[in-house]
Formats: structure tokens, C-alpha cells, sequence
């Protein structure tokens, strides 16, 4: 993933309630529904115990249009009545990023 600089992260960091409870449906739809969102560039997640989503956006206001996607408001709703224990969100300006590849 090489993206123009500068974009910005929003990295989602999460501890869930037991059982899935509609959950993977949930992420799967919101991942597909974020790609068609304008702004959207890629994501990567990870999960054992502690989950890490990052998703890639190529300015503030396509985050906060995202943000307020109403079906996207509707799984925010959702992750705190029923799938999330605690999370945070945190937003961060990527102006030069580097990787190893064998």
C-alpha cells in the first residue's frame, strides 16, 4: 500500500464483549460500506484480544463525513450497547511512512 502523502489514519483500538452477537456481519458491511465512502483509501485490522483497526483517508472532512454515515452511526450504537467493552479512536496525519519487504 503506497499512498500519496499526506492522508491521515484513524486507528481504532478495541476490547470486545464475549460472543459475536452480529458483530462480523456488522464489520464485514461497514468495511464494504467505508471503501464507497469518497476519502476512503484501504484498511488493515488485526484482533487477538486487543483489536486494532486502522482505516486510510485522504482528508479530515471525508473522516467526519464518514463518521456521520448513518448507517456507520447505527454500528456505533451497536459496538457500545452490544460489542465493545472499550475502545478508543485516535487520528493521526501520516506524512512519511517506510516499510521492509524480503
Amino acid at each position: 500500500m503506497d499512498l500519496k502523502k499526506p492522508y491521515y489514519a484513524v486507528i481504532f483500538t478495541s476490547l470486545r464483549t464475549e460472543g459475536d452477537q452480529g458483530y462480523a456481519k456488522m464489520a464485514e458491511e461497514m468495511e464494504t460500506l467505508a471503501r464507497k465512502q469518497p476519502g476512503f483509501l484501504d484498511i488493515e485490522s488485526a484482533r487477538d484480544g486487543l483489536g486494532i483497526t486502522v482505516s486510510y483517508w485522504a482528508s479530515l472532512e471525508a473522516i467526519a463525513d464518514w463518521k456521520a454515515n448513518m448507517d456507520h452511526k447505527q454500528a456505533q450504537k451497536n459496538g457500545i450497547k452490544t460489542w465493545y467493552s472499550w475502545y478508543k479512536v485516535r487520528i493521526c496525519r501520516v506524512e512519511r511512512e517506510y516499510k521492509f519487504n524480503k
